[in-house]
């Protein structure tokens, strides 16, 4: 298994050096090091800077699959995501600049004390279903009580997203002063960066978003046929954004939030064929297929980790999650004061290429193929490339 290194070597650490380089660093931020790829220095010298993160672009990935792509070509190294590496977790420390440790975003499904329910927490809704934030009354901002980055940052800030998500209660409560840009399909990803950038008459920072490869590296698998076509075309793309901004004194940046690794049928375990694992929870597991937090009954904890000896040994790793806070795989300082109990007792981390389900009354099967939320390189290595336009 590997770890986050947020001393200079995650995501995290590159929001800092994207905070120090154009805004401040609000006083009360628990601080961290700028990072070791792309010190603040360096994108001082570009008067525009655009962050493009391609929701399951895995560093290993591009380098097995188009190891002479354009991608490739301009690739600084690789960055850890954050812990676990989810999009929920990493999109919050990307549009936060902080770390689960601070941010308490801990996957997508979360048990939520204040509404006392486990959630999917990027829609909103209920882990069995149902409405979402707004819906329900619930103020996000409130909620979770995030600070946007884009407050942190001094120039005019663009966020270009999704028209399926870009006006989500979670979007709207992280916007801050940005001005969102909403956009349809992956031409109109790249044409709204460019008009964005020739539009604009001072120092502009934007952010995109492009959730498209993995959603089909959960559908498809991300070693599929149509991954890397889809690879193909998002670098097609890429190469008409460099020539029409030539010349504009910009930074592309693009990154990701996490890999993906295929998982066979197999390897995918049920947990409710487990009755007496099941009867040790008071809650359903949280978190991810590969990272699962397990909330116990009183009294369960010897049964409970006898029976995951006994029953998941093989294929996943029992660990206290107090033992990951003090290991620092959530992030460094001083940590976000729900943090443990969004993380439950024990966490089951996957090995090789397991995942876990707990499949409630009125959930469909699982059927996803590419999935994420480990500690393989595959999950937690994503690139980091630069574009000088």
């Amino acid at each position: 298994m590997h770890a986050p290194d947020y001393q200079g070597g995650s995501i995290v650490n590159l929001m800092q050096s994207l905070i120090q380089a154009r805004g401040h660093q609000p006083p009360d931020a628990e601080p961290y090091p700028e990072a070791n790829l792309l010190p603040a220095a360096e994108i001082r010298k570009a008067r525009h800077l655009v962050l493009l993160i391609i929701d399951g672009l895995g560093d290993d990935w591009l380098q097995r699959r188009a190891p002479d792509g354009l991608l490739a070509q301009h690739r600084l190294g690789a960055l850890t995501s954050v812990f676990p590496p989810t999009t929920a977790s990493a999109i919050t420390s990307y549009l936060t600049g902080d770390a689960p440790q601070q941010h308490g975003m801990t996957g997508w499904h979360m048990w939520l004390g204040e509404l006392g329910s486990v959630l999917a927490v990027l829609p909103g809704t209920p882990r069995y279903g149902g409405s979402g934030y707004a819906q329900a009354g619930v103020d996000l901002r409130q909620l979770y009580g995030h600070r946007s980055v884009f407050a942190a940052l001094d120039t005019p800030s663009v966020v270009i997203s999704p028209k399926t998500i870009a006006r989500s209660d979670y979007n709207l409560a992280h916007l801050g002063p940005a001005r969102l840009h909403p956009y349809k399909g992956l031409s109109e990803l790249f044409r709204g960066i460019a008009k964005v950038l020739k539009q604009a008459r001072s120092p502009t920072t934007i952010y995109g978003y492009w959730p498209e490869l993995d959603a089909i590296g959960h559908k498809q698998g991300i070693e599929s046929p149509q991954a890397l076509a889809h690879l193909d075309a998002i670098e097609r793309q890429l190469s008409s954004l460099q020539r029409r901004l030539a010349g504009s004194d910009s930074m592309l940046l693009i990154s990701a939030d996490h890999g993906q690794l295929d998982t066979p049928p197999t390897q995918l375990i049920e947990l409710s064929s487990m009755p007496e694992l099941v009867d040790c929870l008071r809650i359903p597991l949280c978190g991810e297929p590969r990272a699962a937090y397990c909330y116990l009954r009183p009294d369960q904890s010897s049964r409970f980790e006898q029976l995951c000896v006994d029953l998941l040994g093989t294929d996943f790793e029992l660990f206290r999650s107090s033992e990951l806070i003090e290991r620092g795989l959530f992030g460094l300082g001083v940590a976000h004061p729900r943090l443990r109990e969004r993380v439950g007792d024990y966490c089951l981390i996957a090995r090789d290429r397991a995942a876990l389900h707990h499949q409630l009354i009125g959930d469909k099967p699982f059927e996803q193929i590419g999935i994420h939320g480990g500690l393989s390189r595959a999950e937690l290595m994503v690139p980091l490339c630069r574009f000088d336009l």
